[in-house]
């Protein structure tokens, strides 16, 4: 199903009050060498991991020149939504703030406080319902806002734009992305080759806990959210090329302790797997990352290409949407959208496929960690 926005007056200017600032949420990366260790420090901050474990656990950081992609594809992104939003009279200023490296999201509610921002819109580079992909970021702004009042300063509201997974202008781009691929691959394997939809393995008890489903009670949103996505965008594709192809939504980018069970099957295994069945070629589309950051280069670029080279399987892999002009047009509709419910309307909610835009707030035991923190922007 579809659900399109009305078509806007001419004369009609986006209205975002009363918001007065949006927020590029992002988890940061290392932009040099020399940032590599003390980025992971920051993101494994509190377990205890030795110094030298860690030089371990960036060599694939090391192999791009210590460079994380993520920090110059935010800066596009940011680009493309200050033009999306001048082109359209949306007079919405934009800022960006990282989790784990500058800049630091502290730093930058520092900046939008002193900047006289009061009620602040979030955007997190991340689509889908998890503890990770959200109530960690919650937590992270009100640990942050915490620092804010701590040193006296004005402490602005803040509100996380919701869960855009079924977006049009998210799902749209990855579909093109996935016929372009196809395009890639030699001929005379296109019309058999399968599609392998990727995303960020996480534990299965995050998984089962990830938020509500619509008629489906409390937990599983992760997982439930990119099957719907998959579908969605595998129907386009038949639709678009009259073959019906077979599909799976796999998984990548595990961490963690190996007694701890998480989704699977990683898309190395899926590899082995479909070329053992007789696949003749695959699309990998990373449809639960917004960007081609380290986990696309290295885990699907690097080792997968590396393990469908080793099995002899052709394999594409397609774009992310990144600063495609129509997510930017979408985090504009979104904008708009909970500015007009904060003021009381019933803005039309645009989704595709069939569980429907996800809620504004996240509710109460939303996505918990075994210790949560206080978490902003939500009812807990």
């Amino acid at each position: 199903m579809s659900d399109q926005p009305d078509q806007p007056d001419s004369a009609a200017r986006p209205d975002a009050a009363p918001y007065d600032a949006l927020l590029l949420l992002s988890f940061g990366g290392p932009e040099g060498p020399d940032d590599v260790v003390p980025f992971l420090e920051n993101v494994t901050r509190g377990r205890g991991i030795p110094r030298e474990r860690l030089k371990e656990v960036g060599r694939h950081y090391f192999l791009f020149g210590g460079v994380s992609p993520i920090n110059a594809q935010n800066r596009e992104l940011l680009d493309a939504l200050r033009k999306d939003f001048a082109d359209h009279g949306l007079d919405l200023p934009v800022y960006w703030g990282n989790r784990n490296w500058a800049p630091y999201l502290t730093d930058t509610l520092r900046e939008m406080s002193d900047a006289g921002h009061r009620r602040i819109l979030v955007l997190a580079t991340s689509a889908y319902a998890s503890y990770s992909g959200c109530r960690q970021y919650r937590e992270n702004l009100a640990a942050s806002l915490a620092v804010l009042a701590e040193e006296g300063r004005a402490v602005p509201r803040v509100d996380k734009l919701r869960h855009y997974f079924n977006h049009p202008g998210f799902v749209e781009p990855m579909t093109d992305a996935v016929l372009a691929a196809l395009a890639e691959l030699p001929e005379d394997v296109r019309d058999g080759a399968r599609l392998a939809f990727t995303t960020h393995s996480i534990p299965i008890a995050s998984a089962d806990t990830s938020g509500p489903v619509p008629g489906h009670g409390n937990g599983g949103a992760y997982v439930a959210q990119h099957l719907d996505t998959a579908a969605v965008i595998a129907e386009a594709v038949r639709a678009a090329t009259g073959v019906d192809r077979p599909w799976q939504l796999v998984y990548q980018s595990r961490s963690g302790a190996p007694h701890i069970p998480w989704l699977e099957p990683d898309i190395c295994d899926h590899l082995e797997e479909v070329h053992a069945a007789g696949a003749p070629a695959v699309v990998m589309a990373p449809i639960g990352f917004v960007s081609d950051h380290m986990e696309v280069k290295y885990d699907l670029d690097t080792e997968a290409a590396a393990k469908a080279e080793e099995l002899g399987l052709p394999v594409a892999r397609a774009a992310t949407v990144g600063a495609d002009p129509r997510f930017a047009a979408a985090v504009r509709d979104l904008v708009v959208e909970r500015a007009a419910t904060e003021r009381g309307g019933s803005p039309r909610r645009c989704a595709l496929g069939a569980l429907g835009p996800s809620h504004d707030v996240c509710p109460a035991g939303c996505c918990p960690a075994r210790t949560p923190l206080p978490a902003a922007a939500g009812t807990d």
